[in-house]
């Protein structure tokens, strides 16, 4: 999918049925320059605010689940409205931006624009608002039942111990040992160890 800024009405086929009504007067009112990306393996969203004339942009994965896209969608105007508060000098996952974040996050809740399952994810992760949707494993597993079935794909933990995986940049891992919250994984190609969260997608290989 091409990184392209996106028409407002666009976002309607990207957003929980009942959602659009209430994001898109705040893209509007805060002049909000949005793109709609390809999947980037790095980030599911991203804020850059306002600076020299242009508008505050938001960018999205357009790859994700609709309800991913809207809870990353308001992970990052969250950051729009810290920013139009306290100005630029705050840690980017503060307690103000937490703050921000969990006040949209209950109020879209209250709207019943998510199923039950994410719902109390969500409900949960309010005490402490994690930096990433992907930080938030337990939002993760929740959240990928909605994905679309990928053949051949699955969580790094459910890849068996010692054996290999193929990463969207086509780089191949063997899976180590779990070191507190992440797997410590060698890349074959040059036997670097890396790191995983036991919620990141790969592809299992025979």
């Amino acid at each position: 999918m091409p990184r392209t800024e996106s028409p407002l009405a666009v976002l309607a086929d990207f957003v929980p049925e009942g959602a659009f009504p209430l994001v898109e007067p705040l893209l509007v009112t805060h002049r909000v320059h949005l793109t709609i990306t390809r999947s980037r393996a790095s980030v599911l969203g991203d804020y850059r605010h306002a600076l020299a004339g242009r508008n505050h942009r938001i960018s999205v994965n357009g790859d994700l689940n609709r309800y991913a896209f809207l809870i990353t969608l308001l992970h990052e105007f969250a950051h729009l409205l810290t920013f139009l508060q306290h100005g630029p000098r705050l840690a980017s996952h503060g307690r103000e931006w937490k703050s921000c974040y969990a006040s949209i996050l209950r109020d879209f809740i209250a709207r019943g624009i998510f199923p039950e399952d994410i719902r109390s994810a969500l409900t949960a992760s309010l005490v402490n608002p994690a930096a990433s949707t992907c930080a938030d494993e337990a939002l993760m597993r929740v959240l990928r039942q909605y994905d679309a079935v990928r053949e051949g794909y699955c969580l790094v933990e459910e890849v068996p111990d010692g054996h290999m995986f193929r990463i969207r940049d086509g780089r191949v891992f063997r899976k180590g040992a779990r070191q507190r919250k992440r797997y410590q994984c060698e890349e074959l190609a040059t036997g670097r160890v890396y790191v995983f969260s036991p919620v990141y997608e790969v592809l299992r290989m025979p």
